[in-house]
């Protein structure tokens, strides 16, 4: 919708002394959706892994405690600008009066997992995130047995 309203509004009246602006504006907006659809997740033998350009985290498995069902409306309830400005950040590192301080590296902020773990809680949305959760948890349970929190337990966990 930005990009519309460059192309149809700005350019056209542009003044010749600020003619790089549409463009500057163009080039963040690219470089922010580029970011937000770059959202990607990996559990390898050893670690969570959670990526988007610029901007990561990595949690070792045996440093896991909890996986849960959330979403960022529940853990930051001060608005939809705490949300939306967690995307600009490096970790989207946000505070929630519920849990603190916690990451974010999200696409979805609906629908997604807390994972607990030694530092900040990580706050993720996997596209199938009840079979990511069971997996997760299968290799966190190798690892370390039992969470004290594990929506991906078969058993229906805690």
């Amino acid at each position: 919708m930005l990009l519309l309203i460059i192309l149809l509004v700005i350019l056209p009246r542009e003044s010749k002394q600020y003619t790089w602006v549409p463009y500057l504006l163009t080039a963040a907006i690219v470089f922010l959706l580029v970011r937000h659809f770059s959202v990607r997740y990996l559990i390898t033998e050893s670690e969570l892994r959670a990526w988007k350009v610029l901007g990561g985290r990595r949690i070792p498995l045996e440093e896991v405690r909890k996986i849960e069902y959330s979403a960022l409306r529940d853990l930051a309830p001060s608005g939809i600008m705490a949300g939306s400005v967690a995307v600009f950040g490096w970790h989207g590192r946000m505070w929630s009066p519920i849990v603190g301080t916690f990451d974010s590296i999200y696409s979805d902020p609906a629908q997604g997992l807390l994972v607990t773990a030694a530092g900040n809680p990580l706050y993720i949305s996997p596209a199938d995130r009840d079979a990511f959760a069971r997996e997760l948890s299968r290799r966190v349970r190798s690892y370390t047995g039992p969470l004290e929190k594990d929506v991906g337990h078969p058993g229906g966990g805690q």
